[in-house]
């Protein structure tokens, strides 16, 4: 049994997101995983860092003034499962703010040597993202895929030295077909019912 942090972004519950979500959460409960629900949208999650927010970034003795619940979430984390829909070729502005917000030193990294950054998410072993893009394969590749690489590159930076990243991804949900979309929600229930 791990410890589930499971980070979503997307405004709409009756959203296809919704039912992914629903989906993924019964899979990682037959598991019998201890899951944290970080709903963005639903907790009123404030992404923007404010000029004090940044000024006090480096500030290990303040710098997670009203966000110490988020930062025991996050730090408690096994696994860590992102879910969020792809806009403009990235994840939401929502999502992008919680980062901003909290992978800052003392929490997520160790910037006393700024030339010696280290990781500081030890606990967490695995990072995998859910993600749906509007767009075909090819068009989120020409841009380079920013949301995989945030996922496979950036977040698993932070974890423990021999943590995997998974993607679990439906690029073209636009024209998508119901049975297209059914296969994909099937495949990250039976995802996380194998975690």
């Amino acid at each position: 049994m791990a410890r589930v942090l499971y980070l979503y972004c997307h405004p709409l519950p009756e959203s296809f997101h919704g039912a992914i979500r629903t989906a993924a959460l019964e899979g990682l409960a037959r598991a019998g995983h201890q899951v944290d629900l970080l709903d963005l949208y639903a907790e009123g999650f404030d992404p923007v860092l404010t000029a004090e927010g940044r000024r006090n970034y480096h500030n290990l003795a303040v710098n997670r003034s009203g966000l110490e619940d988020y930062v025991a979430r996050i730090q408690a984390a096994q696994v860590l499962i992102v879910q969020f829909p792809t806009w403009c070729f990235g994840p939401p502005a929502m999502l992008k703010g919680f980062f901003d917000r909290l992978m800052m030193p003392g929490v997520a990294f160790d910037l006393s040597d700024p030339k010696q950054v280290r990781p500081m998410l030890a606990s967490l072993e695995r990072v995998i993202g859910v993600v749906t893009y509007g767009r075909p394969r090819w068009m989120a590749l020409a841009m380079q895929d920013p949301p995989r690489r945030m996922v496979t590159r950036y977040l698993r930076w932070f974890a423990a030295r021999r943590a995997r990243a998974e993607y679990l991804a439906l690029y073209h949900l636009n024209v998508a077909s119901d049975a297209r979309r059914r296969a994909f929600i099937a495949r990250v229930r039976g995802r996380m019912e194998r975690l």
